[in-house]
């Protein structure tokens, strides 16, 4: 006999469901604030959608990188292997949500004749049920990498995920999106500093080898700087490199 609170099918109802993913939204939110590395975010998003569905068993996220896919997080490795399974197969679940745009959520042996390699790889794993939900960053910029795939729940629960289920995905992954995009743009500045750390010193170095070449040939700043780009242009070595190795020979000479 079930509770008030309790369906006949064992499953949370579900407002508890919807508590728990807004519990679980609410977390997200505060990952969005965070500078943390893109896959420290995908690890964390897989863990909060694990927390977030009933009867959800492993999560992974798939992502598209030009036309190859791969596992970028996963609760469970026995997931991943299912994943790796449809990306050699070049077919399923994860891929279809992925490339389409539309969720996927349907019991395993079902797909049979579908998705063979999915459902041989999932059986073995013990998984029963699915559920795929397309992961789509069209906010992302046009000066960042767009990154598409699709967050996968598996579950060894033969009547795990239904229409209900799947439209809190749906909510999930539209505020996962703004998380993933915080991180690219995380990762974006980061890679913009540590540039701009090499071109500084860069720079230095340059100054320095046409300061040292002024004072030994008595020549113009121009001049100097000439003498540089000429070594670089016919060594074929970058301007930087020619500068370090002049100040390296200087300082062994002073030895």
């Amino acid at each position: 006999m079930t509770g008030p609170d309790q369906p006949s099918s064992g499953r949370p109802d579900p407002l508890s469901r919807l508590d728990d993913t807004t519990t679980a939204v609410a977390g997200l939110r505060d990952l969005a604030t965070t500078a943390e590395p893109l896959d420290q975010v995908l690890a964390r998003l897989a863990a909060t959608a694990a927390y977030a569905i009933p009867d959800a068993d492993a999560v992974t996220i798939t992502l598209l990188t030009g036309d190859k896919p791969h596992t970028a997080a996963t609760t469970d490795d026995q997931a991943t292997d299912i994943d790796a399974c449809q990306y050699l197969a070049g077919r399923g679940p994860s891929l279809h949500a992925a490339q389409s745009g539309q969720p996927v959520r349907s019991v395993v042996a079902e797909d049979r004749t579908r998705w063979p390699e999915f459902t041989e790889a999932a059986e073995h794993a013990g998984v029963r049920t699915y559920l795929a939900v397309p992961l789509l960053l069209d906010d992302a910029g046009d000066d960042m990498e767009e990154l598409v795939g699709s967050l996968n729940v598996y579950s060894r629960t033969a009547t795990a995920f239904d229409p209900f289920d799947e439209r809190l995905m749906a909510l999930f992954t539209t505020a996962a999106a703004y998380a993933v995009t915080n991180a690219q743009r995380w990762r974006q500045s980061r890679d913009t500093i540590s540039n701009l750390e090499k071109a500084l010193t860069s720079r230095a170095e340059i100054d320095q080898a046409k300061g040292a070449l002024m004072a030994i040939h008595g020549v113009t700043a121009d001049t100097a700087f000439g003498e540089l780009v000429r070594s670089s242009q016919h060594q074929n070595i970058k301007l930087q490199d020619i500068a370090r190795r002049l100040l390296t020979s200087l300082r062994r000479g002073r030895r």
